[in-house]
């Protein structure tokens, strides 16, 4: 038993058809495809983190007071 009661021999034989449907090569560049889009997914999700932590810590700084003496 595999995923959800499907068999490895299940598996090889779809994965066989997909093979002979599409053809490696089609596979191949959706596979790359598919790879660069989770890459870019990525990279925006850190993005985005960085700059939510960036802007806190300015916030943080903004409201701390500063003592320039007073005179």
């Amino acid at each position: 038993m595999g995923l959800g009661g499907i068999s490895v021999w299940q598996l090889l034989i779809i994965l066989a058809i997909v093979v002979m449907l599409f053809g490696t090569k089609r596979l191949r560049s959706l596979g790359s495809d598919l790879g660069s889009a989770v890459k870019g997914f990525r990279k925006s999700m850190t993005d985005d983190e960085a700059k939510a932590e960036e802007s806190a810590s300015e916030e943080k700084n903004a409201e701390i007071p500063t003592d320039n003496g007073g005179k």
